[in-house]
């Protein structure tokens, strides 16, 4: 199984080195007050597509702090209900 999921991530690796070979053309990227800047068109893709990335991220970001206190909050409502409950032991090392 370990080298099948290696193989798939290899082909999808491979995939988008040639995509990314295949798309080095110069793009012009337009701003406000005539201002263009100029780059291989690749960069500008993979420029979008960590800035859609990271904001994926920050969007969950919010709700997954949230819940991670709600878990916390009811961990400790429960060990407070069942005094005979009690933490895991921790791993000896």
């Amino acid at each position: 199984m370990r080298v099948l999921t290696w193989a798939i991530w290899l082909a999808i690796f491979l995939f988008l080195l040639a995509f990314a070979a295949r798309n080095t053309d110069p793009v012009t990227l337009r701003f406000y007050f005539d201002l263009a800047w100029q780059i291989p068109l690749v960069w500008l893709l993979f420029g979008f597509f960590a800035a859609g990335a990271v904001l994926g991220l920050a969007a969950v970001l919010g709700a997954w702090i949230r819940q991670r206190r709600e878990i916390g909050r009811l961990e400790r409502d429960a060990q407070a209900q069942d005094p005979l409950r009690r933490a895991p032991p921790a791993a000896e090392g």
